[in-house]
């Protein structure tokens, strides 16, 4: 996040035409749920989708690279399935709850929405189901998504993912290992660096960052490195802050390894060259395509991936110097 997000960003209404034929569906993996979800959510009982509208609806900052990619996933289902999608994004809990009741107002067919501060979106989450519009979640929320009452999920579950994380530091022979948490309440933040701690070896410490302030970033983790040259890896949580760890360890004079969660095209470059050790990826293109195309699915099919009853996982895979080259074409064309 180069810039602090603004208190609301106006929704983009990203319009395709209408496909003439929706005689082929894509399958789901897993079948629709019980017919209750049928009944209570709005399962379409016809193929016609002409003119179903779908928001998807964010926490992510202005600007942030991340979210752009999740929002390409977004368009290309929406572009594939006739959808006329929606997106919309604010950082502030308030701003994005206030998002979900203007989607509900606007009479949308369906709305995908992450959870990273679950208790401010129950009560738009619960008016969306109790208006008859399916909702999905995505990104963030995987403990929240089922007692909310979400159809669906699709993302990865930050705690094993961490977890896994821990493990790879353990084979590094790593001994302290700073986690820098870079929006301070993040559920799924909160949890990578659990699980870091849970199965890492080694003394692991949280860094509580202003990721919307990257001096302010810079100054805090440069400060920390030179106040303990015992830390010898840096874990991030987002590409970007990976990208500037690499330079605060320079200008601390550290010692320290960087491997971060989440990747982008410059990040591969820096994976290349050896900068950064690691990255996990938990695919936001994929994200933000399987919550769109799920929802046409269940209004054209019924289709409940997951059964209504797990998360659809789209991580983690690491990504290291050995095997950046199967994704850096896709990096560079902006999908991963």
């Amino acid at each position: 996040m180069n810039t602090p997000p603004p208190p609301r960003t106006p929704a983009r209404s990203l319009r395709v035409a209408a496909l003439t034929s929706v005689a082929l569906l894509l399958l789901a993996g897993c079948s629709g749920g019980d017919s209750s979800l049928g009944s209570s959510q709005g399962a379409a009982k016809g193929a016609d989708t002409a003119g179903l509208k779908v928001a998807l609806i964010t926490h992510g900052g202005e600007g942030d690279a991340f979210w752009e990619l999740v929002q390409k996933g977004a368009e290309a289902a929406a572009a594939k399935d006739g959808v006329d999608l929606t997106y919309a994004n604010d950082s502030d809990p308030a701003g994005q709850a206030q998002l979900v009741r203007d989607a509900i107002s606007e009479r949308v067919d369906g709305i995908a929405v992450t959870l990273a501060k679950p208790a401010a979106m129950k009560a738009p989450v619960a008016a969306a189901r109790a208006a008859g519009i399916p909702v999905v979640g995505l990104n963030s929320g995987i403990g929240a998504w089922k007692s909310q009452g979400l159809l669906e999920y699709f993302g990865q579950d930050e705690s094993v993912a961490g977890a896994a994380v821990g493990d790879k530091l353990n084979g590094l022979k790593v001994k302290h290992a700073l986690c820098v948490i870079h929006e301070r309440g993040n559920v799924a933040l909160e949890a990578r660096c659990a699980g870091v701690k849970k199965s890492f070896r080694g003394e692991t410490e949280n860094l509580y960052v202003e990721g919307t302030d990257p001096e302010a970033v810079d100054t805090v983790l440069t400060a920390r490195l030179r106040q303990d040259p015992g830390i010898d890896e840096v874990v991030t949580l987002g590409a970007q802050f990976a990208l500037d760890a690499v330079e605060s360890v320079k200008a601390a004079g550290s010692k320290a390894q960087v491997a971060t969660f989440d990747l982008n095209n410059d990040l591969v470059t820096s994976i290349r060259t050896g900068n950064v050790q690691f990255a996990v990826d938990q695919q936001p293109y994929l994200q933000g395509y399987l919550a769109v195309d799920s929802l046409w699915l269940y209004r054209t099919n019924g289709n409940v991936s997951g059964g209504g009853v797990a998360p659809v996982l789209t991580g983690p895979a690491f990504v290291t110097r050995t095997n950046v080259a199967a994704v850096a074409r896709f990096a560079a064309a902006g999908t991963r």
